[in-house]
């Protein structure tokens, strides 16, 4: 059964960057597509970014392109979110989740999730 932890988030200023981590254990990484997702207080969660199982297509959300960088580490078995130029907007709870041999996008049914970081952008 697969297992997925996020890790990394924490408080940051407007402009700033934050890493968020994604550990999967108890099954290899390597065969599985991961997004990112996001849930801001009262509002729905959304697709943030999404890295296909083969590594050959990322897609992200328009409100993150040019700022969000995913990326995973097959070795350590972790997924990688690269935050950067940060603004109060991007305040949310970040999920990731992972899906067997999926494209990565954010409309494929992901079956794994972790529990969520909570990231914080103050202006």
């Amino acid at each position: 059964q697969l297992q997925l932890v996020e890790s990394g988030g924490g408080l940051v200023q407007a402009g700033g960057s934050l890493r968020l981590s994604c550990a999967g254990s108890g099954v290899f990484l390597g065969s599985y597509a991961m997004g990112w997702f996001r849930q801001a207080p009262g509002k729905g969660r959304e697709f943030v970014s999404g890295l296909s199982w083969n590594d050959r297509s990322t897609y992200y959300a328009d409100s993150v392109k040019g700022r969000f960088t995913i990326s995973r580490e097959n070795v350590k078995n972790m997924v990688y979110l690269q935050m950067d130029s940060l603004k109060p907007e991007d305040t949310a709870v970040y999920y990731c989740a992972a899906e067997h041999y999926g494209s990565g996008e954010g409309t494929r049914q992901y079956d794994y999730w972790g529990q969520g970081t909570q990231v914080t952008v103050s202006s």
